[in-house]
């Protein structure tokens, strides 16, 4: 199969090419002039001659050479800027590893100082104080703990300073308090007698939860008898606690006799020969209002019921 003849010029088209021809054979003449250049005297031309590293030229034939020297230059500029942001980097890690090692230096050496400070004898022992006793010689408690002047006071030992407090029956409950640089406070609260047990051996102080405080041949002044089912470690004696400890004072002075076979039957006996019934240790806030209504309403009566705690029952 044969490729089909091309069509013909026509004499206008054919015009325009030869024009277009014409004009570029001129630029291409010149191009190849400007790069022969004549040798005098057999010398080869300097690159700066023959136009290296030159710029183009306006219409854009000549292409932009770049010499070695600009080469190497870049090369160095590039690295040395290289160098430069290594380093800047490099510094700020740098500093910032100083600054977080020296924070971190510093707490160490305060809390290690402190803590070498604590245990050392700077901060010994040199005052026992003792604050809340009463009835107790804080002078007696003070000497029970001189074991402990000298000793640093984070290395005061707790289980000494409870075991001498244990040799004063009085003590519900103490705290140590330390008071740099020098000072030992134990605060104690002591236990209240509500009355006393008679026995064989004679008469026994007990607080409300039956801890024996102190024993006597004679009665205490100002201490009922405590008659009960069961001794001190009955539920009748515990109730019989509960209400002592919540009677009012004017009654509390006055009483001298408590008596009890449950929980429920808590009798007391005041020295004006007045029995109150108390019942249970329910509502005693409530009954010891209504009692002390009853005793100023009824001030020659020999019995007041007050069971019920809403109403008084005189006899």
């Amino acid at each position: 199969m044969r490729r089909p003849a091309p069509l013909p010029t026509t004499p206008e088209s054919q015009g325009q090419k030869d024009a277009a021809s014409q004009q570029v054979r001129p630029k291409r003449r010149q191009r190849a002039e400007a790069e022969v250049l004549p040798l005098s005297g057999g010398e080869v031309p300097s690159v700066a001659e023959v136009g290296i590293g030159e710029p183009p030229t306006e219409d854009g034939d000549a292409p932009q050479l770049t010499s070695t020297r600009d080469v190497w230059r870049a090369a160095r500029a590039r690295r040395k800027a290289l160098r430069a942001e290594i380093r800047r980097f490099t510094q700020r890690s740098r500093r910032r590893r100083i600054i977080w090692w020296s924070v971190a230096g510093a707490v160490v050496l305060l809390i290690g100082g402190s803590v070498a400070a604590a245990y050392s004898p700077l901060f010994a022992v040199e005052k026992i104080t003792v604050a809340g006793a009463t009835t107790l010689d804080p002078a007696t408690i003070e000497a029970a703990l001189e074991d402990q002047l000298g000793t640093p006071l984070a290395l005061v030992d707790t289980s000494e300073v409870k075991a001498a407090l244990l040799a004063f029956p009085l003590i519900e409950t103490y705290a140590l308090e330390a008071k740099p640089p020098h000072d030992l406070t134990v605060r104690i609260i002591e236990r209240t007698p509500v009355g006393v047990i008679r026995s064989g051996a004679g008469y026994t102080l007990v607080d409300a939860a039956g801890v024996a405080l102190a024993t006597t041949s004679d009665q205490p002044a100002g201490q009922p008898v405590i008659d009960v089912e069961g001794g001190a470690e009955s539920d009748a004696f515990e109730s019989a606690g509960l209400v002592i400890r919540s009677l009012p004072e004017n009654v509390r002075t006055r009483l001298t006799g408590v008596s009890a076979t449950t929980v429920d039957d808590v009798t007391l006996t005041l020295n004006s020969g007045l029995t109150i019934v108390w019942g249970s240790a329910e509502d005693s806030g409530l009954k010891a209002l209504t009692l002390s209504t009853a005793m100023r309403a009824n001030p020659d009566a020999a019995t007041i019921d007050v069971t019920s705690p809403h109403l008084a029952v005189v006899g």
